[in-house]
């Protein structure tokens, strides 16, 4: 016989979400206006600057609910998936969308907004955190959720 009690769901196996509270979340970030932009252009992994956008306002402020500070990593979203994976980045964002092929690399989550594409179709947006975070992913989503974005 088991017991519930000793499980507390929902649990990060990297303790990602207790690490980033009050600490540093690693957000990787592909260009792609409007969702997230860097000053001049897609700067090389290494360069400094401030990336802008809607997704990366919303990391900001999710950051700032969990009392972290954020760092920016760049790169193409083969490059910052293969970080997640490897548990050098805790978030990705790029715009990404729902139907992404990397579903079978990173935990996505729920679609929090819409837009809609050049052939006027809707798309739905998502971001992506490590496989198996599910502590740092509930409180993201549940982050997202209370921002009344939600398609």
């Amino acid at each position: 016989m088991w017991s519930a009690a000793a499980c507390s769901f929902p649990q990060d196996p990297d303790g990602t979400l207790k690490r980033v509270t009050g600490g540093v979340l690693r957000v990787g970030v592909s260009e792609n206006p409007p969702f997230t932009r860097w000053p001049g252009g897609a700067p090389e992994a290494g360069e400094s600057g401030e990336p802008s956008g809607t997704e990366v306002e919303l990391v900001s402020a999710f950051a700032a609910s969990l009392d972290a500070e954020v760092a920016w990593v760049p790169g193409s979203e083969a490059d910052l998936m293969t970080r997640l994976e490897e548990s050098e980045l805790d978030v990705v964002i790029a715009g990404l969308q729902a139907t992404t092929p990397w579903s079978s690399h990173a935990a996505i989550t729920y679609p929090y907004a819409t837009s809609i594409d050049d052939k006027g179709e809707e798309v739905r947006h998502v971001m992506a955190v490590a496989m198996g975070e599910n502590g740092l992913l509930t409180t993201l989503e549940s982050f997202l959720l209370a921002q009344d974005l939600a398609p």
